[in-house]
């Protein structure tokens, strides 16, 4: 059973606390002391890819480089090979936590062909990157705004941890891979959170020694939450997390998750979101489109991308990144010409490798994955700037607690570089960036129909 802790006092008063008492606050403002124009953060969160295959042709475009990108790289047996001119749709490849270990070889940054789907025989496929006709949406957004070209994911996981990470900085003790299900075959829901009856690798200490608990962070005991969880969480040592929605509430802020995947919903892993009211501010991954238009964005959102064979937005192999990249600009269009954007900062990221190549070793003993593309799209962003501080996921949260006036969660985001040397605000606010509409290619939906997404692995 759950040790008795903090976590009996009702969730709202334990936000509060967190957020008025939390002595890992590393010293930011809180509360608006040092206010800012941002009103709000949109978290766009899409799927697997690194920095080198999303904008390693971009930084190269230039002379000298704009950022620190690389059109070559190396395998296991100390070749260096060109980038290949990255592919539409390629088919997926072995991201795994022991996959994303060999690729980064102990910072040697040599084994990613050492992966399904990246051999020889398979052509080396991950070692690529894209040309501004792959991704110009993608392309126009980092020229006229700022881009980091040291963003971190905090540990070298897939989907699922890289998630639980986004909103606490943590894993809470999981190993952080695709929740597996149980070999009685009893796994009931969508997804992978506490209403799917899954498990994941769980240790208090967060290393071997594991044992196989629901992939679901419990709700304070005593909570409302707490007693609609399934028997199975109620009996999870597994301990309770603040997240910063638990934050945003407390503060009296708005958010929201815009989704549909199931797997990528975020809520569905924290049972005192999940089982309480909090689920209503899940809404579908479309809305955001709506709520941009209208004035009505969130305090802070995060935008997940919707899955599936038609029109998956993800960019997860074998989805298109075209079709992504269009959603991307169709997005960003809607703000920049909304009633909200002379107030909002959008953080476009993937959430993991992917699992494909990058030259940039994560910094020695920091436990952090691959490095992954950051986008600071905002009036307030450095036009053309390469913010080149050591960042992590952890920053997305240092940031958005900066400029909401929140407390840190703890000591993770509180260490978080925030991403503030990319932004001036004084500056003239920039004006929106026109974003295009490009045809999938044909050879994309062939490939997509060969080989479709299996709806159980969105890693």
């Amino acid at each position: 059973m759950r040790k008795l802790t903090l976590a009996v006092v009702p969730i709202l008063v334990v936000a509060l606390f967190v957020a008025v008492l939390n002595p890992f606050d590393g010293g930011r403002p809180a509360f608006g002391q040092t206010p800012t124009p941002i009103k709000h953060v949109v978290v766009f969160y899409q799927e697997n890819r690194t920095f080198d295959n999303v904008l390693g042709a971009f930084c190269n475009s230039t002379s000298p480089p704009r950022c620190d990108g690389a059109t070559k790289g190396k395998i296991s047996d100390g070749t260096t090979i060109k980038l290949r001119v990255a592919r539409d749709s390629i088919n997926d490849i072995d991201h795994t936590p022991a996959a994303q270990q060999r690729a980064i070889d102990g910072g040697k940054m040599d084994g990613f062909n050492k992966n399904y789907g990246c051999t020889k025989p398979r052509h080396y496929a991950c070692y690529s990157t894209y040309q501004k006709s792959g991704i110009p949406n993608v392309w126009a957004l980092a020229s006229a705004f700022a881009v980091s070209d040291r963003t971190f994911a905090l540990s070298p996981v897939p989907s699922w941890g890289a998630h639980l990470e986004l909103v606490t900085g943590l894993l809470d003790g999981f190993y952080g891979s695709k929740p597996a299900r149980l070999s009685d075959g009893s796994s009931t829901g969508p997804g992978w959170g506490c209403n799917s009856g899954r498990v994941d690798p769980w240790s208090v200490t967060g290393k071997p020694p594991y044992t196989k608990e629901p992939s679901c962070v419990p709700a304070p005991i005593g909570s409302t939450a707490s007693a609609a969880e399934p028997a199975a969480v109620q009996k999870s040592p597994v301990k309770w997390v603040p997240t910063i929605m638990d934050s945003l509430t407390a503060a009296g802020d708005t958010w929201k998750i815009y989704g549909t995947s199931p797997s990528w919903l975020i809520c569905p892993t924290f049972a005192d979101c999940w089982y309480s009211h909090e689920v209503t501010n899940v809404v579908n991954t479309n809305q955001v489109l709506s709520d941009a238009a209208a004035g009505t964005l969130p305090n802070f959102s995060i935008l997940t991308p919707q899955g599936g064979v038609n029109g998956d937005t993800s960019q997860h192999p074998p989805a298109s990144m075209i079709v992504g990249d269009n959603w991307i600009g169709q997005v960003v269009s809607a703000i920049e010409n909304g009633p909200d954007w002379d107030s909002t900062a959008i953080l476009l990221t993937w959430d993991d490798c992917g699992c494909f190549y990058d030259h940039v070793p994560p910094p020695a003993g920091s436990g952090f994955g691959l490095r992954v593309p950051m986008i600071l799209i905002s009036p307030y962003a450095k036009p053309g700037y390469t913010d080149s501080n050591v960042a992590s996921f952890g920053s997305i949260l240092a940031f958005s607690e900066q400029v909401l006036g929140l407390a840190s969660l703890n000591r993770v985001d509180a260490s978080s570089y925030n991403y503030l040397n990319a932004f001036d605000f004084t500056q003239k606010p920039l004006p929106p960036v026109p974003m295009v509409t490009t045809r999938e290619p044909a050879r994309s939906k062939a490939n997509i129909a060969a080989h479709p997404p299996n709806p159980d692995d969105p890693t």
